[in-house]
């Protein structure tokens, strides 16, 4: 399958225009709860990765995403709900149960949703978990007691979030720094119950599906996501010449100045012949903008995550990154395609001041890991 997925571009003589955003039309109505559901998996996702990623479990060891009802809680933002509705509807078509549910930027909307979900959650016969640090999974997760959980997020996050265990410290975003806001102290009793919810137990088993290395704590059980239901649906993807440069949002999260990380998009598209920049979803528009006009590049922001893009084509030869997530997963995602993939990695000066201690460090494994695991090579700007 040769077709390219409908996409953004962000071009240098200014933003976008309106019809290029997504609509800020109500997403489709939540689907009932279906009369068999105590034999149902529940996910609770909230990103089109996530989504990718159920779909991905419930193949490979879930029976099928006609047992699977995704619980979408999307966030405010258009480009996500966007890319979201996208992913929600191709989740239909695989024969999953969707189930829309606002909990935030609505008035009421959290109290609603732990009130309409609990029963759902109660009789599911297993939990899908995309982000384990999301306090709105962390609060539905405080209302019952999941018998088996799966965590599916391909994201480093998981990575993080399986060291915590393993460690026994609390749940916490790496790129957070060390001072814990009032809001996260009056959490901090969520996060604490969340953490034993998601911790194996002798009434509770614990599965990471992941195509990241992970150190699964014991008791665990850990299984490769590799990508088959992508794989099985999409490509050989068609090939271009010259690269493609896949964006991060390590300027959007605190950790990388921004002026440095432009300055490094230019020298890698000068370096490796790069004509086009793949943006993350939480990438800011700015940003974007100041991008494709200091660089020339063609910026694309995708309805789908990259790996299905990839899949689909057209891909660069080579694909270059920044330390991320998808160091991992497009590796295994375009396995014999003959696309290279090489991770850039982040120099300590890019880092602002006021960037947690750990972040060097996280980057630098994510990177090294990725080399180790695919073979990848390293490159800097």
């Amino acid at each position: 399958m040769h077709s390219t997925d409908p996409v953004n571009r962000v071009h240098p003589t200014g933003p976008p225009s309106p019809q290029s955003r997504p609509s800020p039309q109500s997403p489709p109505s939540p689907q009932s709860r279906p009369s068999h559901a105590s034999r149902r998996n529940v996910a609770l996702v909230e990103s089109p990765v996530q989504v990718l990623n159920a779909l991905e479990w419930a193949c490979a060891r879930g029976g099928g995403p006609g047992r699977l009802t995704v619980v979408v809680l999307p966030p405010t933002d258009p480009m996500s709900r966007g890319q979201l509705r996208r992913m929600a509807g191709i989740a239909r078509d695989e024969d999953a149960t969707v189930r829309w549910q606002e909990a935030r930027g609505h008035r009421g909307g959290l109290p609603r949703t732990l009130r309409e979900l609990a029963p759902l959650l109660r009789h599911a016969d297993r939990v899908l978990v995309g982000d384990p640090f999301s306090r709105y999974v962390q609060l539905l997760l405080g209302l019952f007691r999941p018998r088996r959980v799966t965590i599916v997020d391909d994201g480093t996050a998981t990575m993080e979030y399986a060291a915590q265990l393993v460690s026994g410290e609390r749940l916490a975003r790496w790129h957070r720094g060390g001072v814990r806001s009032p809001r996260e102290l009056a959490l901090a009793p969520v996060g604490a119950l969340a953490r034993r919810r998601l911790s194996p137990g002798r009434r509770r088993a614990l599965e990471i599906f992941s195509a990241l290395p992970v150190e699964a704590p014991d008791g665990a059980e850990v299984s490769r996501n590799a990508f088959a239901w992508t794989r099985a649906r999409y490509g050989p993807p068609r090939i271009t010449g010259g690269a493609d440069l896949v964006g991060t949002s390590l300027v959007e999260t605190g950790v990388v100045d921004p002026d440095r990380y432009v300055d490094a998009v230019a020298a890698l598209a000068a370096a490796h012949g790069v004509t086009r920049y793949f943006a993350h979803h939480r990438e800011d528009v700015t940003k974007l903008h100041r991008i494709a006009t200091a660089t020339g590049l063609e910026v694309v922001r995708s309805e789908l995550p990259l790996e299905m893009t990839a899949r689909r084509g057209p891909i660069g030869r080579t694909v270059v990154s920044f330390p991320s997530t998808v160091v991992h997963t497009l590796p295994t995602a375009l396995a014999g395609s003959g696309v290279t993939i090489t991770v850039c990695d982040v120099a300590p000066e890019w880092l602002r001041a006021s960037a947690p201690p750990r972040a060097r460090g996280f980057l630098a494994a994510v990177a090294e890991t990725a080399r180790t695991a695919h073979g990848l090579t390293l490159t800097g700007a």
